[in-house]
């Protein structure tokens, strides 16, 4: 069996919505990236085999392949093919799982995963938006099948199936600001984050003409479990999430270099983590957000794992429910979940956050001197994407 292991894993720092990468081109936040993958790696960008990123809203500034558009805009070679994909918010963690199946499967030694979205630009939704004229995703005959329902309900049936209350939404929503603040202090991000300088803005929104360095993700908040229970929610009158509680609207983007071991090693690239499994699997849709449950429950079960085998759990914090009934489900120690915060404080840059999460879990392993890792992510629709890391 070939073994695949992580080189590396970058990203930019996680831009609140309006605010410092509002105003840089999507392309270019992940040609940032790209470079510095292989800045900082010193591999010959040449022999990467291909490059796989995912997007979710390909439209405007994100259509046309916009990963192959961002290697290009990177400087980097032309002859290297890339692809770009839709798993929704899974997206950059599925592209590296298939990233690291075609150097698994022997069609490629090397190859880059990762993800971009700015949805301060591209607003999520905006594909949906019915005055363009373009219909709708679901035809009538989808219905005899399932209801058509939003993140936002499906998150409120899953606090209604878990009895997930506000008390404990808002409680994990503090907890992942806490943490993040935390790791900010600590330096954990350090070695994952490359910052990137962008057009200076007033606070209008309006360009200065100067520009300034982003270096910190933008959307940690100091917060009280009082000023949480204030918010409204967003889905129900009565309902469970809120701003506080629920991921940020977020820009950003991140990569992973993949590699196969002993071409790794025969290039003089240091293997930080071997990819043991991943997977993406099928879920209620009309739930939407319960896939990490199978796809956790299909890696353990395929690896002979149990959860207290792993030492590190980076699951998206989408919304509240979804980590809180996820950990229910599955007995799993809270303090193994997230332990440097999550989407809450940190953002969801929808298409890049899979490939961030694979960046915060490898770190993680490495600061905590774990062995195993899982990462998993709900995803539109009703999807899972799980992934199982070991250090090296």
């Amino acid at each position: 069996m070939t073994d695949v292991v992580v080189v590396d894993a970058v990203r930019t720092p996680v831009g609140r919505r309006r605010g410092g990468l509002s105003g840089t081109h999507p392309v270019n936040t992940l040609a940032h990236v790209l470079r510095a993958l292989v800045d900082r790696t010193g591999v010959d960008p040449g022999a990467v085999g291909q490059v796989i990123g995912g997007c979710v809203t390909q439209i405007g500034e994100q259509s046309t392949n916009i990963i192959r558009t961002g290697w290009l805009t990177a400087g980097l070679p032309l002859q290297v093919p890339s692809t770009t994909i839709d798993a929704q918010c899974g997206s950059s963690q599925q592209a590296t799982s298939l990233a690291s199946a075609l150097v698994g499967s022997g069609l490629t030694d090397l190859a880059v995963g990762c993800g971009v979205e700015a949805m301060s630009r591209v607003p999520i939704g905006a594909s949906l938006d019915e005055a363009r004229g373009f219909g709708t995703p679901w035809p009538p005959e989808y219905a005899d099948h399932y209801e058509v329902t939003s993140q936002f309900e499906g998150a409120e049936r899953i606090a209604d199936k878990w009895g997930v209350t506000r008390a404990d939404a808002d409680a994990f929503g503090k907890r992942s600001q806490d943490l993040a603040a935390r790791a900010w202090a600590e330096g954990r991000f350090d070695s994952q984050v490359v910052p990137i300088e962008v057009a200076e803005r007033d606070a209008e929104g309006n360009p200065t003409g100067g520009t300034v360095l982003i270096s910190k993700d933008e959307g940690l908040r100091a917060t009280t479990l009082e000023a949480l229970a204030g918010l409204k929610p967003v889905a129900r009158p009565d309902g469970v999430h809120t701003a506080g509680n629920a991921s940020q609207i977020s820009d950003g983007a991140a990569a992973v270099l993949v590699a196969e071991a002993s071409k790794a090693a025969a290039l003089g690239l240091r293997a930080r983590a071997r990819i043991v499994d991943s997977c993406l699997v099928g879920s209620d849709p009309e739930l939407m957000l319960t896939g990490p449950i199978p796809a956790t429950e299909l890696l353990l079960r395929r690896n002979g794992l149990t959860v207290d085998d792993i030492d590190v759990f980076e699951i998206n914090e989408a919304f509240a429910s979804v980590v809180l009934a996820w950990q229910r489900e599955l007995s799993v120690d809270p303090d193994k979940v997230n332990p440097n915060g999550g989407a809450i404080a940190l953002g969801h840059p929808l298409g890049a956050t899979g490939a961030f999460l694979i960046s915060k879990a490898l770190g993680e392993l490495e600061r905590s001197q774990g062995r195993l890792a899982l990462i998993t992510m709900c995803c539109g629709g009703g999807l899972g994407t799980g992934m199982l890391l070991e250090r090296v």
